[in-house]
């Protein structure tokens, strides 16, 4: 009996056991008691039934209804996530980069940015004014807004916006009334807008004066032998201007552009007169001793690409940029880097600037000004300078605006730093075009001293195409009949610069205004 017991609370045997046995044997086990003879009588064998096949739960329509919409849910949104992974992604629309470039309509900017995207993601919005037509305010949070009023074309046009970035092409300061714009730089400034050079360096360069302040500062760096910098007195007001011990010289006054406000004073009765102007214009003044040159020389740097230009005057006026002049592209060399390297360190760091420097008659060289990104663009690769500036204020903007590092790249591939060397144009006939020709003369109008650097086109030698030497003291080319006059005597550079003065009569239609 104990066995049995055991065998019943064993688990694995009551779960052997036919259906129904447990329940049957305790059925009747509750309905009669046993006797102890009917416990000692043996179990009779029971043969097991057969098991009956179990009926079905009925379920409810209610459960069959919820789990059809569960089936159909997830059946529609795997469709929509298959459907969604074959479609291709829409590109998000990204709002385009606002550019202010601050120049005069005649070039227009808009058409070197157009195409170009900031990062390969961002369009480029140009908006051109010059300074006259701009307004402006500045917040603390919000930055800095512009009201623009421009006409183009006899239309008046009016917005406003919120520029991301500026190109400064334009003067910020004049003693011109009604050119002195210092406030707008302030208010960009004062919003932080970034810019082209830097608004901190523009804002320098509105006085002359000061800006050679800091070239004295390189001339005691470097000495007179690598940056030979021309003397000069500076006068805060007329009562201290005293007349010098040697005549000529040059006087300054105020702050001017393209030649202006310059005047050469032969003697101490002369020099006695501009002093009385000066008084009356109310304004600084400085003197330098006048260099009898026979060329200009201009270095300019734009980003890593450098060029060197000479330019003679023609028609003998002590100013080059006033009258006729012969403008041609010279070789780079390593002396015209450091100036311009060196003065490109100023205010900060100057992106765009250009070196000035006479080359006298005493075969030295005197540096008299530097400029900045206002300075007019010359010579025959004008559009290169151009592409080149374009590229420069990409890289700017993507470095401020998405703090992404690109190379400045060029429309010629050439290496970094690059270097311009001087080339002779082909032969051919006359040039009358108003493009850019090589090399050119530049003419300048006296009435727009502001375009008196401006130059325009002159004859093409027609000799040979052979590369030039590398190292040029003066201009040779003119046309087929005089270039073998300038080739007999290549190192007396006086003889030349006369024989050019001589032909200016044979040329006088053509450099006349």
């Amino acid at each position: 009996m104990n066995y049995l017991r055991r065998r019943l609370s064993d688990s694995s045997f009551v779960a052997n056991l036919p259906n129904g046995y447990m329940t049957e044997r305790s059925s009747s086990s509750s309905s009669s008691p046993a006797s102890p003879a009917t416990e000692r009588r043996p179990l009779t064998p029971v043969t097991p039934a057969t098991p009956t096949p179990a009926t079905p739960t009925p379920v409810t329509p209610g459960f069959l209804s919820s789990f059809s919409s569960v089936v159909k849910t997830a059946q529609i949104a795997s469709a929509v996530q298959a459907k969604a992974s074959a479609a291709p992604a829409k590109p998000s629309v990204r709002k385009p980069r606002v550019l202010l470039v601050i120049d005069d309509p005649h070039t227009d900017w808009a058409k070197y940015f157009r195409g170009r995207k900031l990062n390969g993601e961002y369009e480029i919005r140009v908006e051109q004014a010059e300074f006259s037509e701009l307004n402006l305010a500045s917040y603390v949070n919000s930055g800095c807004t512009v009201d623009m009023q421009v006409n183009r074309g006899g239309t008046k046009v009016v917005r406003s916006f919120k520029p991301d970035f500026v190109l400064v092409r334009q003067h910020a300061y004049s003693m011109t009334p009604g050119e002195d714009f210092r406030s707008l730089v302030i208010g960009l400034h004062y919003g932080a807008v970034p810019s082209v050079n830097s608004l901190f360096s523009i804002y320098n360069f509105c006085s002359k004066p000061w800006v050679f302040s800091h070239m004295i500062k390189l001339y005691q760096n470097l000495g007179p032998e690598k940056f030979p910098l021309n003397e000069q007195t500076f006068f805060p007001n007329h009562t201290q201007m005293l007349p010098t011990a040697t005549f000529p010289v040059v006087v300054k006054m105020g702050h001017a552009y393209a030649g202006m406000g310059k005047i050469k004073v032969e003697t101490a009765t002369d020099f006695q007169d501009i002093t009385s102007v000066v008084a009356i214009a109310k304004t600084y003044a400085t003197t330098e001793p006048f260099v009898a040159s026979k060329y200009d020389i201009r270095i300019q740097k734009i980003g890593t690409n450098y060029k060197a230009y000479m330019r003679t005057s023609i028609s003998g006026n002590w100013k080059a940029n006033t009258g006729s002049a012969m403008l041609e592209q010279i070789a780079m060399t390593d002396r015209y880097r450091v100036w311009v390297d060196s003065c490109s360190e100023m205010f900060g760091g100057l992106d765009i600037c250009a070196v000035k420097a006479v080359h006298g008659k005493d075969g030295k060289d005197y540096i008299i000004e530097v400029m900045d990104s206002s300075m007019p663009l010359i010579g025959e690769h004008v559009e290169e300078d151009r592409q080149l500036i374009c590229d420069l204020v990409l890289s700017k903007m993507a470095s401020v605006l998405l703090g992404v590092t690109t190379p400045q790249t060029s429309t010629k591939t050439q290496p970094a730093p690059q270097t311009t060397q001087p080339k002779r144009a082909p032969g051919g006939p006359r040039s009358s075009e108003s493009g850019q020709a090589s090399p050119q003369r530049a003419r300048s109008a006296s009435t727009s001293p502001s375009q008196a650097f401006q130059p325009g086109p002159i004859p093409s030698s027609g000799a040979s195409s052979q590369k030039q030497p590398a190292q040029l003291n003066k201009s040779q080319s003119l046309t087929n009949t005089f270039s073998e006059t300038l080739r007999g005597n290549v190192t007396d550079d006086e003889a030349k610069a006369e024989t050019i003065r001589s032909l200016r009569q044979s040329f006088a239609s053509l450099f006349s205004d």
